[in-house]
């Protein structure tokens, strides 16, 4: 199993109504600093539907600019049709963090 595989297997864990971030997918898989890696392989994820990227924010909670799908109004009605409050395109990471 390559290295966007593996995301892709810890990404399809989170939970609809929860996030992750890319920093903590990349230290699940062993990676310190890993995370535009994880952030690459999320833009090349060609399933969006079965591996949920966009249930993966930054480290403070900021949706991404450049969401593979769209871009953050995309990323931030699939995560509010999940029940996920988005203010000013952030998520309060208390509220909402998945740890894989």
């Amino acid at each position: 199993m390559n290295t966007f595989e593996k995301i892709y297997e810890i990404v399809k864990k989170i939970p609809a109504g929860r996030v992750s971030t890319y920093g903590l997918i990349a230290k699940a898989l062993g990676m310190f600093n890993g995370g535009k890696i994880v952030g690459y392989a999320l833009h090349a994820n060609k399933k969006p539907i079965e591996i949920p990227c966009h249930r993966v924010v930054n480290k403070f909670g900021n949706l991404s600019k450049s969401f593979a799908f769209g871009g953050a109004s995309v990323q931030e009605k699939w995560l509010k049709k999940e029940g996920i409050e988005v203010v000013d395109g952030k998520i309060d990471l208390q509220s909402y963090l998945f740890i894989p």
